[in-house]
């Protein structure tokens, strides 16, 4: 096979140039470096849970260990969070009022409202 003067093989007629292959490899590159950063920021992650119309949204949250998990009241009237075990339990609280907890080992945590024990949800902290 003879090596065309610019060392790039390429397929007969192919419209490509060295130039071109230049400015591909860094911007590939860079775009590998860009998604590598937002899957590392995803796994140092916050995540919030709204607490609206006597519901718990989402009702099902998977989050890594480390999570910092968020609970927002956004109903007009007061909420506890009651983790089953006991892991973590709030006050309550009132319209706007947050709540946060870091989830530092793996595991299923239920919790209710303990005002309202209808009101159920689910942080599942994996390792």
């Amino acid at each position: 096979m003879k090596i065309p003067a610019n060392g790039v093989c390429m397929p007969a007629g192919h419209p490509a140039s060295r130039r071109e292959i230049m400015i591909a490899i860094p911007t590939g590159l860079m775009a590998g470096a860009v998604m590598a950063l937002q899957a590392f920021a995803a796994q140092d992650s916050k995540a919030t849970i709204t607490i609206d119309n006597f519901t718990f949204a989402p009702a099902e949250l998977t989050v890594p260990v480390g999570s910092v998990v968020t609970w927002i009241n956004r109903d007009d009237i007061p909420h506890t969070i009651v983790e089953n075990n006991k892991t973590f339990r709030t006050k309550a609280l009132d319209t706007e009022d947050s709540y946060s907890f870091t989830f530092t080992t793996a595991g299923t945590f239920n919790y209710i409202c303990g005002l309202h024990p209808f009101m159920m949800g689910k942080v599942i902290v994996k390792p």
